[in-house]
């Protein structure tokens, strides 16, 4: 999978982008900037025709089926109509359709676009805890719409369960891929990987504790604007535990010594709108361990990302440190 996201290979769906520009009624002065390079590629389109950019997203192949990408805008169409929380809208093709696409290497690369979000990413750096207790209320909107919302009929996303994180069928890769990860690293990993699937299977996942969640409500996906708080990139939602929601937040930044304070401020938040018990509240740093197993995953089998490319070998290390206080904090 190295050098999947070759600069070759970006301008090559720059082009793909600029064929469709008519369909969303951008004009040939549009200018088309790379955002990021995930998963997929995304692209602002800067047409001085319009008052405002739009945000295109162009997705990788043999990720999500099309029902899969049509349930996302689902749910955030569900979710801006009664106002849960705000994120940005969908925008239509002329033809009233959500989802376009280009041919490329044989295959139909499936493109999206919403309206640009105004706001800049958290400051890491920063004291971010009264800004937890803000995402831990908009989280618990998010969750209890999740479980009163009646989906659609053909409404389809990935399962995020052990499984499918860091168990047999993994989403994101193998573990065990982590670059720089040793054996005794790696016999490390696989005590914890057990623990935390006896503790998984322990907490079950009954409607109350398993549902749709966004799933990647990091830093990145965040975006702050005075007093409001953005949520974009719904593009890993599915059904997972709601607790992995605050987990997703402290992506990368697990090892800071804010976590306590931002899991105790992302608590108060939630509570403030749904139950929280105390044992849901102590399986929280599972959850952080499960995410971060995970995300060592990603980076494993994503190297041509910039984000993989810039934490390598030094996250592996941190999570295997992590795991072994995991292990030993009984």
């Amino acid at each position: 999978m190295s050098g999947l996201y070759q600069q070759s290979l970006i301008e090559t769906l720059r082009l793909g982008v600029v064929g469709l520009l008519d369909q969303w009624q951008l004009s040939g002065a549009t200018r088309l900037s790379l955002l990021c390079v995930s998963e997929n590629a995304t692209f602002r389109a800067d047409d001085p025709a319009r008052e405002r950019p739009l945000v295109i997203r162009v997705h990788r192949p043999g990720y999500h089926s099309v029902d899969e990408i049509k349930s996302e805008l689902d749910w955030i169409m569900a979710l801006r109509a009664q106002s849960v929380l705000h994120t940005p809208r969908p925008v239509a093709t002329r033809s009233g359709d959500l989802i376009a696409g280009f041919d490329h290497d044989g295959a139909t690369r499936q493109v999206v676009a919403f309206e640009f979000a105004s706001g800049r990413e958290p400051d890491a750096s920063g004291d971010l805890s009264a800004g937890f207790e803000q995402l831990g209320m908009l989280t618990a909107n998010l969750h209890r719409h999740s479980r009163e919302w009646p989906r659609p009929a053909g409404f389809e996303r990935k399962t995020w369960n052990f499984d499918t994180t860091i168990g047999a069928r993994p989403h994101w890769g193998d573990w065990r891929e982590a670059p720089g990860l040793s054996v005794a690293g790696a016999n490390l990993l696989q005590r914890c990987v057990d623990r935390l699937r006896d503790e998984l299977e322990a907490f079950g996942d009954s409607e109350d504790r398993f549902g749709l969640i966004h799933a990647d409500l990091r830093l990145a996906n965040l975006l702050v604007d005075a007093e409001r708080l953005t949520v974009i990139d719904f593009d890993d939602c599915g059904f997972g535990w709601y607790l992995y929601d605050f987990a997703a937040a402290i992506s990368f930044i697990e090892t800071s010594p804010q976590i306590p304070a931002l899991q105790q401020s992302w608590a108060t938040g939630y509570k403030s709108v749904s139950p929280l018990s105390r044992d849901e509240e102590n399986a929280l740093p599972m959850f952080v361990m499960l995410r971060r197993i995970l995300l060592t995953a990603w980076i494993g089998s994503h190297p041509e990302t910039p984000t993989a490319t810039s934490l390598g070998s030094a996250y592996t290390g941190a999570t295997v440190a992590l795991a072994e206080a995991y292990l030993d904090r009984d």
